[in-house]
């Protein structure tokens, strides 16, 4: 998988057919560790897929671009929704009551959807604020 504006012989790549998911990095330093898993995380209610981590995200050095691209199911999608409307989110944990609960909350990340092969793909010059990714259900509305 190609990043654009990136020559693809220098990006790690790493994907996760059962879970329909892909990444690919150009960065300085990529870990052996580096790649995708399952996540035991519960997906948020507007997933259009299972969440999947990045490993070794916290282990890359110098990075140019992150790409991930993750399959989504358009039959999940809310009645009346525009298929346009997915993209996809990155887990973040909030604490703002200070109590150790850490309320999850699911960041929307500017992504591109491609109807005909129903994947959704964001690309980033830094690594995402947390390390686990969902296809998402995004009315733009905070």
């Amino acid at each position: 998988m190609a990043i654009p504006g990136y020559d693809s012989d220098t990006a790690a790549e790493d994907t996760l057919e059962q879970a329909g998911a892909s990444i690919a990095v150009v960065a300085g330093v990529v870990p052996d560790e580096f790649g995708l898993a399952r996540s035991a995380i519960d997906p948020p209610i507007d997933a259009l897929a299972d969440p999947v981590d990045i490993r070794g995200l916290d282990e890359l050095k110098a990075i140019e671009a992150i790409q991930v691209t993750l399959v989504y199911d358009p039959s999940e999608l809310p009645p009346g929704a525009s298929p346009t409307d997915v993209a996809v989110a990155v887990e973040t944990e909030t604490d703002e009551a200070g109590n150790g609960t850490g309320d999850r909350n699911w960041e929307p990340l500017e992504s591109t959807v491609d109807l005909e092969e129903t994947t959704v793909t964001a690309v980033l010059n830094d690594r995402p604020p947390g390390s686990t990714i969902v296809a998402g259900y995004d009315d733009g509305e905070d």
